[in-house]
């Protein structure tokens, strides 16, 4: 029988890893990741075969089909993610950069140069795609990983992790640079979040609750990615064609993100023209609308909304629906049930477009576009470990350049203080 060891002793593991991994020069975790994609690609039947069964038991338990959707593993999906192994390689190095070097008045050269952050740890939902995700950010930015997953993607998550460990085996160094918790139990993930001592950095993935979870509970550092209540406010100005248009992507071009948006807030202005578009992508798609009593009328399958229907984040074919005079009470609404994470406006008006720039306080603010597009890979970031909705250290898509610290090197002459 398979010894399944304690939280405590992968963190010990990780930490003496995290040693030897810091010592990797670029072209050496470069030819890693290499490897790495040669042993996802080369273990993908097995990998699969492993998302079948996590697939099968998340229907027995009714699954929402947006959770499915997040879980779900194809050929296409797993070249997606080999791919992401060759973008990550392609970038630049984020350790050991000199971000700045001045002299002081006694003559010290004080620089300040990016350095590894030593052991990452994080805690995520359905996704497996993110076990890859978190492991090769993590040894880019030459920190050793301990990847603590969700019962429900547990056989994805390990048959991944194994591939992981192989390719760096396969590599000459040390598998242990990435570790994953098979215990699934909330022990476990609690233990990780107060692993003191072990764990440099902490990211929660996943629900509201989980990532509460870890905010209330944690005593390491964390780095708090947000549910995504995203909101897109339709402007009377606005080109109605294309609004439409970028509503029906925000929503409907998958389900199951933290980018999708979840609650329309519309102008009163707006024509019945609007209504009849809107309409036409609610049948399409059989989406469920929690529309106010303004829009109740006007809009097809709709259901009177509730005051928690604002702040939610359905994940699903379901979207609330607000109606407000203008952009100023269009932000006022935004602020009040927004989660930090993804906001659009649609209008032409340059004025109305800068004010809500100004004042939507989010992660990432559009104007005329889909909120879908939050992305580490969109923004030219490559692969990313979430969207952090907190204001320190991090914030938007956590990618290479969030995953290290700093220290300050000072050059001197023989200098002392007086």
């Amino acid at each position: 029988m398979e010894h399944i060891l304690s939280v405590k002793e992968l963190g010990k593991i990780a930490k003496e890893a995290s040693y030897k991994l810091k010592k990797l020069k670029t072209k050496e975790k470069n030819a890693m990741l290499l490897e790495i994609k040669k042993a996802l690609l080369s273990e993908k039947e097995n990998i699969l075969r492993a998302n079948e069964e996590d697939i099968k038991k998340g229907r027995e338990n009714k699954m929402p089909e947006g959770l499915i959707d997040r879980l779900l593993l194809t050929d296409e999906r797993i070249e997606g993610m080999a791919k992401s192994i060759d973008e990550v390689i392609d970038f630049k190095d984020p350790v050991g950069k000199v971000l700045s070097m001045e002299e002081n008045y006694a003559g010290l050269l004080i620089g300040k140069k990016t350095v590894p952050m030593g052991v990452i740890a994080i805690i995520y939902e359905s996704r497996p795609n993110v076990t890859l995700d978190a492991a090769i950010l993590s040894l880019k930015a030459s920190s050793a990983i301990i990847l603590r997953g969700g019962k429900e993607s547990i056989k994805s998550n390990i048959a991944i992790a194994d591939a992981i460990r192989l390719g760096i085996k396969n590599a000459g160094y040390d598998e242990n640079f990435v570790q994953i918790v098979k215990d699934t139990s909330r022990e476990s993930s609690k233990e990780l979040m107060q692993l003191k001592g072990y764990v440099d950095l902490l990211l929660p993935r996943g629900s509201s609750s989980l990532i509460n979870s870890v905010v209330e509970n944690a005593k390491v550092p964390v780095i708090e990615t947000g549910v995504g209540n995203c909101h897109i406010y339709v402007d009377d100005m606005c080109d109605i064609e294309n609004a439409v248009k970028i509503i029906e992507n925000a929503k409907t071009q998958r389900i199951g993100v933290c980018n999708a948006v979840e609650s329309l807030v519309l102008n009163k202005n707006l024509p019945d023209e609007f209504f009849d578009l809107f309409n036409q992508v609610v049948e399409k798609y059989d989406i469920k609308v929690h529309a106010d009593e303004a829009a109740l009328p006007k809009i097809k399958n709709a259901v009177k909304a509730e005051e928690d229907d604002y702040g939610r984040e359905y994940l699903d074919y379901e979207v609330s629906v607000k109606t407000v005079d203008d952009v100023d009470v269009a932000i006022d609404h935004i602020t009040r049930y927004s989660t930090g994470h993804s906001e659009s406006i649609l209008t032409e008006s340059y004025e109305r477009a800068m004010k809500f720039l100004e004042e939507v306080d989010s992660a990432c603010v559009y104007v005329n576009a889909s909120t879908r597009f939050t992305d580490g890979g969109e923004f030219g970031k490559g692969a990313e470990l979430g969207i952090s909705t907190q204001k320190l250290h991090a914030r938007g898509p956590v990618g290479l350049d969030e995953l290290v610290s700093y220290k300050y090197i000072i050059f001197g002459h023989g200098e002392y203080r007086k």
